[in-house]
């Protein structure tokens, strides 16, 4: 889950680096460092904590190189530490590389290396890699790495360059994401798209077991085998201003306010006919959706749709879990795979299972070109535009609209449905414009230590995502659970000091909701709950009422989730934490 890129080319290479970094942030910041070529000589910049520490730590430095890696780090093999950032080098320090991943066979890889000699500066799986380029070195950067991948075994990403060829950066591709960005007298690498797009829109997305040679005046493309490869150039539909904060405090705050338009785009996207599905749900036996996180809430709110407009059974299984799990697949079934960006590794994997096994396979992403994307069958694409912010909001609510969209696709009343969905993003728009009460509420409850999210059916999975999103980003305990379960163990934890919020929209169990209140209240609990405007009976019972705009049932999930989106923000934002890169955390997951 680290954050790479290289830059070859006229320009001083170290401003890019950094602000490409700064791009790539959220994708880990336990450490961060630089390598370039200058003159005849490697130099190698690190830091431990965020990029800030990084730039601090150069400023006055005369570095004038063309060519250079930078890395900031998300640890897996070794602890946040200097000698553990990257990038690492080999003994004489004349090759560098910056790494993403996990090399699985790096303990053995690495005593044999001591066995000839030798001595490891750190405890990370990269280093390994490094020496053994090194080790192979005859002359020709590209052969040496095509000798050095065969040897690797895992999901990875890295970047090379030498001192030995100044003007070149060699990128490789293994189940960790890598992009080229195309320009004119230089060109990019970088693990995402974010990071290059002040410079250019042009890139080429390298498929696992491939190899990008960059110089300067061009960028060539091989596979493991060291055969050329011809790939094609895409034209990034965003600008680097869908990157910037356009004046918000935090990217988070800005992405929650950009819903009506990633729902609104995702709609025309897909109504377009650009992606129209050549098959029915009904044709299958069931449906598997596989996800993690967020987009698991996605598809647990995806299956009530499904199962309904549909009638085909679906299940909801976490990635991670259906990987080693014994679950039987085959032609007749459909496996829906949701990420947002497209290279969820434990997604990934679960994808190319379910293939091997003789099923359809359906992705949604936000990252046309992404690996998920192109291993899939078929692919619905989500159009919020680059999400900087760790924890995710825009591309929620888009992944629930191509939902909702795949759910209709088979019944007969698609366009009455279709139509009803494409209210969403002004209702979205008008609870926007009234949420400063929600600011007040962070206010009351962000020295609470502990929360309760409770809802029923469509708004089970709402209060899952609003539990996740205060944990994620303020460190407050908190946990979803459905409201009818209450009683089954959660109840025991309510007391005067304990806040529920319970999500409560005027649908089929909205009265069975009111009495699992009833339940908190005579419990002393406090009650924060979310509901419908106008509802004089849920707001007499709350303690405090976050309202919005009323809406037909099903599409209830797109409006509830904001308030408690809102909420979690303003809570961390309160409490002086960084909202868009929370301890522990990174965008894209990709290690296991």
């Amino acid at each position: 889950m680290c954050g790479i890129i290289g830059y070859t080319g006229k320009e001083t290479a170290l401003p890019l680096i950094l602000g490409g970094l700064e791009r790539l942030e959220y994708r880990g910041y336990d450490s961060a460092g630089v390598a370039l070529i200058e003159g005849n000589k490697l130099v190698v910049e690190k830091q431990v904590g965020k990029i800030r520490e990084l730039v601090k730590s150069l400023w006055g430095k005369p570095y004038k190189g063309k060519t250079g890696i930078g890395h900031t780090r998300w640890a897996t093999h070794g602890e946040p530490s200097t000698e553990n950032a990257h990038p690492h080098t080999d003994e004489k320090e004349e090759f560098a590389v910056v790494h993403n991943g996990i090399v699985e066979n790096y303990l053995e890889l690495r005593k044999e290396l001591q066995k000839q000699g030798v001595k490891f500066r750190s405890a990370t799986d990269t280093e390994v890699i490094a020496h053994l380029i090194a080790r192979s070195y005859r002359g020709d950067l590209l052969d040496a790495v095509l000798e050095v991948v065969n040897k690797l075994k895992g999901a990875f990403a890295f970047a090379v360059i030498t001192v030995h060829e100044p003007n070149r950066v060699i990128g490789v591709k293994q189940g960790s994401p890598l992009v080229v960005g195309i320009g004119e007298g230089e060109n990019f690498l970088a693990s995402d798209i974010p990071a290059i797009l002040p410079y250019t829109r042009k890139v080429i997305t390298l498929g696992d077991g491939e190899i990008a040679d960059i110089t300067p005046e061009g960028v060539n493309i091989y596979d493991f085998e060291g055969n050329p490869i011809t790939k094609d150039i895409t034209l990034v539909p965003w600008d680097i201003i869908s990157a910037e904060k356009s004046g918000f405090k935090h990217f988070m705050l800005k992405e929650i306010y950009e819903q009506p338009k990633a729902v609104g785009d995702t709609i025309r996207g897909l109504i377009s006919g650009e992606e129209e599905l050549p098959f029915s749900l009904k044709e299958f036996r069931r449906i598997l959706v596989i996800a993690c996180g967020t987009s698991y809430h996605a598809g647990l709110i995806g299956k009530f749709w499904i199962e309904k407009y549909s009638g085909v059974p679906t299940e909801v299984v976490y990635a991670s879990e259906f990987r080693y799990g014994d679950f039987p697949v085959s032609e007749e079934d459909l496996i829906l795979a949701i990420s947002q960006s497209g290279e969820t590794i434990d997604t990934k994997f679960a994808v190319n299972y379910a293939k091997e096994k003789g099923a359809k396979t359906l992705a949604i992403v936000n990252v046309v070109g992404s690996s998920i994307d192109r291993e899939s069958d078929y692919t619905l694409h989500t159009h919020a535009g680059p999400e900087i912010g760790v924890a995710a909001t825009k591309t929620f609510t888009a992944q629930l609209t191509a939902l909702y969209y795949l759910a209709s696709s088979s019944h007969p009343q698609r366009e009455k449905l279709t139509s009803e969905l494409m209210k969403v993003p002004s209702k979205i728009e008008t609870l926007l414009d009234k949420s400063e009460e929600i600011e007040s509420l962070a206010q009351k409850f962000m020295k609470k230590r502990d929360f309760l999210y409770l809802g029923r059916y469509l708004s089970y999975p709402i209060a899952l995502e609003g539990a996740l999103k205060l944990k994620e980003i303020s460190y407050i305990h908190a946990e979803g659970y459905p409201a009818g379960e209450m009683k089954h163990g959660p109840i025991a934890l309510i007391d005067e000091n304990m806040p529920v919020v319970v999500i409560a929209p005027q649908d089929r169990v909205y009265e069975k909701t009111l009495s699992n209140i009833e339940e908190v209240k005579t419990r002393k609990g406090i009650v924060i709950s979310v509901g419908f405007e106008g509802d004089q009976k849920l707001e007499k019972l709350s303690d405090y009422f976050l309202k919005v705009p009323p809406l037909e049932e099903d599409l209830t999930p797109f409006l509830t989730v904001v308030p408690l989106q809102l909420l979690a923000y303003h809570i961390a934002s309160k409490l002086g934490l960084d909202v868009d890169q929370p301890r522990n955390l990174a965008k894209t997951v990709t290690v296991e």
